[in-house]
């Protein structure tokens, strides 16, 4: 059996942030679910295909061919990791991820990064759909405007100037869809540590999420 710990929440919760630093401290795998969907919403729009092309959608969930090096990541040879973190590509996944057959499509494919030592994974469904056996479960949320003042200031870093507003209002649609698709909403799993952090540090959310792991793994050292 792989350890496996899932950190859960909607767009902007820290739930990257939070399972990238959980992965470095333990030395385990990491997955970025939402990668995936963002890949095939990328390459959808790249190839003139919409979002009700179902079968379309599904060939390129099973077929693109993705490389995750360092902090770069490839599509089908391209480097794609700047392009895949917009507001556009982020909408995109949302959309794709609505689709029952895609995410049927990448299902064994998140389920093959489970790898020894461990693995740390994070999105929208990994402790409820996923991972339903996983021996962590966070679930991590913050309220819109917090969450759309962090993009923004990512997105400021950048040098990519957007509207907070339409931040806003992007994210509450997200959230919107997300929780209401007919397949793998966003839900807080069963038995899983909510952490609301809109009034925390990076820190703070890290440590009350190493407390669960301390538990569940006393032998350890993190």
């Amino acid at each position: 059996m792989i350890p496996i710990i899932t950190i859960d929440g909607p767009s902007g919760s820290g739930k990257g942030t939070i399972a990238s630093l959980l992965a470095e401290r333990l030395g385990w795998e990491v997955l970025d679910s939402g990668a995936l969907y963002r890949l095939v919403g990328y390459a959808a729009g790249k190839s003139g295909i919409g979002f009700d092309q179902v079968d379309n959608l599904c060939e390129i969930a099973r077929n693109m061919h993705v490389m995750f090096k360092g902090d770069q990541l490839f599509l089908d040879g391209e480097e794609v990791s700047r392009s895949i973190r917009t507001e556009v590509a982020g909408n995109a996944a949302s959309k794709v991820a609505a689709i029952p057959e895609v995410r049927a499509a990448l299902l064994e494919w998140q389920r093959s990064f489970a790898r020894e030592p461990g693995l740390v994974a994070d999105g929208r469904d990994m402790g409820s759909v996923v991972f339903p056996d996983a021996d962590v479960k966070v679930f991590l949320t913050a309220s819109a405007e917090e969450r759309a003042n962090r993009r923004h200031n990512q997105l400021k870093e950048k040098g990519i100037s957007v509207s907070l507003r339409d931040l806003v209002r992007d994210i509450r649609e997200r959230d919107e869809r997300d929780q209401n698709r007919d397949v793998a909403p966003l839900i807080a799993p069963v038995a899983a540590l909510e952490v609301e952090s809109t009034s925390l540090s990076i820190d703070e959310v890290l440590e009350q999420v190493l407390g669960k792991v301390r538990t569940a793994f006393p032998d350890l050292c993190v």
